[in-house]
């Protein structure tokens, strides 16, 4: 959201994500443009020949964000938006001095990297508080609120939690939880000083695309990244805002390093009938573990597994419920290739 507000005003904008749905060249866009095959190859062999004797040799994740940074430093950007891989205060991206730091809603998720307790994960997420430079923060829970309020003031960081969600005008995004979303993106550019007017964040607000996102591919298919329960849950939350008590035929892949019965326990409810497909990636659950979940949660709900992803969508398609394809944004963007006919497409990532 930030990034469309910004090029909605007219500033020539870098933006890195991860992970990536379909492409790697996902990550880095400049303007909205993905990085180019070409720029990608050139730069990688750089930074290869760059690291080849280094010990210890850098992370994907670490080369990535040195790929993207090297992008943006020659395609003369006005504004940089980096989003942090998994935690913060070790993250590559931290390395970069900021104008503003900015921290979402802060769960449960990644444990076995970030700690057990909201508390170490806030730790982590915290981390990217630099000395002096403005803080912008979701609502937190509790343990979370504290860590943050105390790294703020260790370092001396202006802070400011945002409460309320976005109102004023519309946002193409579905679900209450993005307006809160706005909220903070909104509020993440003004403590960063940057010029904006009201009509850029009226423009950027209503033609943001974030795919995977409640994203309704056509009138039937949502598909959502959810992958741990409080993502879940908003997705469900998000789905009878717009489908009212009409149930879905969802179709579910998950990573087994996730919280599966906590996920699962989260979307049974809105659940009329699911498909459990065997997916591409090497770290995604046993489907027969997830049916076993779902058996124990509500024991009269159907499901079937399947063969594969393009087989879970066919039988999905022969139902007459609309259709929720989530679990992971990885198993998102192998789902999205096979919807654009384009499974050939579809780069699995390990990070």
């Amino acid at each position: 959201m930030v990034e469309s507000i910004l090029r909605a005003h007219g500033y020539r904008t870098g933006l890195f994500t991860s992970p990536h749905l379909v492409t790697f060249r996902e990550r880095i866009r400049v303007n909205d443009e993905m990085i180019s095959e070409d720029d990608v190859a050139a730069d990688l062999n750089i930074i290869r020949n760059l690291i080849s004797d280094w010990d210890p040799h850098p992370t994907f994740f670490e080369i990535t964000t040195a790929l993207a940074l090297k992008h943006f430093s020659e395609a003369k950007i006005d504004v940089t938006i980096l989003e942090t891989g998994m935690g913060g205060r070790l993250d590559a991206t931290n390395i970069v001095p900021s104008t503003t730091s900015v921290i979402t809603s802060i769960d449960f998720d990644h444990q076995k990297w970030l700690g057990k307790t909201l508390r170490d994960i806030a730790t982590e997420k915290a981390g990217i508080i630099k000395p002096k430079t403005p803080v912008v923060s979701a609502r937190q829970r509790g343990a979370a609120e504290k860590v943050i309020r105390a790294r703020a003031a260790e370092c001396e960081a202006p802070l400011r939690f945002v409460t309320q969600s976005h109102e004023a005008s519309p946002i193409a995004l579905r679900g209450a939880h993005q307006r809160h979303n706005a909220a903070l993106a909104i509020a993440a550019v003004r403590a960063a000083k940057i010029d904006i007017d009201n009509a850029a964040i009226v423009r950027g607000l209503i033609s943001v695309v974030w795919p995977a996102r409640f994203q309704r591919y056509d009138s039937r298919i949502v598909l959502d990244g959810a992958h741990n329960p409080a993502a879940a849950r908003v997705l469900v939350s998000a789905w009878r805002e717009v489908f009212s008590d009409q149930r879905a035929t969802l179709i579910l892949a998950v990573l087994s390093d996730k919280d599966l019965r906590g996920i699962c326990q989260a979307l049974a409810p809105i659940a009329d009938y699911i498909l459990l497909p065997k997916i591409r990636s090497s770290r995604a659950a046993d489907p027969k573990i997830l049916a076993r979940i779902f058996s124990n949660i509500i024991p009269a709900l159907q499901h079937s597994i399947t063969s594969s992803v393009v087989e879970a969508i066919d039988k999905a398609r022969a139902r007459t419920a609309p259709i929720l394809i989530t679990g992971s944004l990885h198993f998102a963007g192998e789902a999205l290739a096979h919807l654009r006919g384009q499974p050939a497409a579809f780069e699995e990532c390990a990070q």
